[in-house]
């Protein structure tokens, strides 16, 4: 009788595998790789590199014998179509989903690398406003905390329903797009490491990024702005409870107490993993109060814009209200919007629309001399 021994093939590797597709001769493998995309075969002894795609590289699919695949990518400044082509590449566009976008000026998008405080390598995006460059400042930032936290900027269009860099380039506005620690890009270690300690590095590691493009001259130090969705409303929240720093800030789908997540949102545990306890632990404080923004809304001196959605079970809307409420009880100023029917993302379209003219309204008016 032989015995089948299993072992990881993508342990310690630095990029992260995000889509597995079985063929006919060996898988073929999707990795996040820093701001870019991987493609490999899978082989028994782990992954062989077969080419190397720019930003994403998403919903991949084969042929039976893995000789032509097609998958969803774009550039910089092409918004996502399928490309067709051999797993070695290169793939070849063959649709224009978005032609209504042709010729729209688009601020300059260009990658950041630089090191945290701690000395960990850390990528990021910068976008400059429309027809400025780096020379051109100081200008106002905004800084767009992602999701996840296991998600990442990846370096292709940056235009999308939300608040996105390219929305606010239009408007005058540079935008930072950091990948701190926790994210996915760099291995399993560096997702790992904020388990138990949300808003920790990883917020310093957007600071240390923030730092950097104010003393390169390209932001100005007194017109800062933070925004982010989800794990980046969290974020968002979260920076506003540490320092003052910032001008205005947007919590969309934020957490603001982790607790309570754990409690009522979908993820359950895994949200008590990552901020280090949950309720049941027994009598409080627990190690979440301690990384909960709600815990430091005495502290908050930023206006604050709060979006949520009423129908949102990933993370409810108590998490919003309960945050509104802090807000208004230590008189820090506002504004809590309430969309009715949503989720957790934004799906209607004169809602989707509110929210992009409601949240570059509300960072005119704050970030503007």
């Amino acid at each position: 009788m032989s015995s089948r021994v299993r072992r990881n093939r993508t342990a310690d590797l630095p990029m992260c595998p995000t889509e597995l597709h079985q063929t006919d001769t060996a898988a073929l493998v999707v990795f996040a790789d820093g701001l870019n995309t991987t493609l490999a075969r899978l082989d028994p002894t782990g992954p062989t590199t077969l080419s190397q795609h720019p930003g994403r590289l998403d919903d991949l699919t084969t042929t039976p014998t893995g000789e032509t695949v097609t998958a969803l990518t774009g550039t910089r400044y092409q918004p996502a179509n399928v490309h067709v082509g051999p797993p070695t590449g290169p793939l070849r566009k063959i649709t224009d989903t978005r032609p209504e976008l042709n010729g729209i000026a688009l601020g300059t998008q260009q990658p950041l690398s630089y090191r945290a405080a701690d000395g960990l390598d850390l990528d990021g995006l910068l976008v400059l406003p429309v027809g400025k460059s780096a020379s051109d400042g100081p200008f106002p930032l905004v800084t767009i905390a992602h999701g996840g936290p296991y998600d990442r900027y990846a370096d292709r269009f940056q235009l999308f329903w939300f608040p996105s860099a390219q929305w606010l380039a239009t408007a005058g506005y540079a935008v930072f797009l950091p990948n701190p620690r926790g994210g996915q890009g760099h291995g399993h270690q560096f997702a790992l490491s904020v388990a138990g300690q949300v808003g920790q590095e990883e917020w310093t590691d957007i600071l240390t990024g923030i730092d950097l493009l104010i003393a390169e001259g390209v932001a100005d130090p007194d017109r800062l702005g933070i925004a982010g969705g989800s794990h980046g409303g969290f974020m968002s929240a979260w920076a506003v409870g540490q320092t003052n720093r910032f001008r205005a800030a947007l919590v969309n789908a934020g957490i603001t107490d982790w607790g309570m997540l754990a409690a009522t949102g979908e993820n359950g545990q895994f949200e008590a993993a990552l901020s280090g306890s949950i309720g049941w632990d027994g009598i409080g404080p627990h190690p979440h109060d301690a990384l909960s923004p709600i815990s430091f809304a005495s502290r908050v001196r930023t206006p604050v814009l709060i979006l949520h959605g009423a129908e949102d079970t990933n993370v409810p809307l108590g998490q919003a209200v309960y945050f509104h409420r802090a807000l208004r009880h230590f008189g820090a100023e506002h504004e809590f919007v309430i969309y009715p029917r949503e989720g957790h993302s934004i799906r209607e379209r004169n809602h989707q629309l509110d929210v992009l003219h409601r949240t570059r309204a509300w960072f005119d008016r704050w970030l503007r001399p």
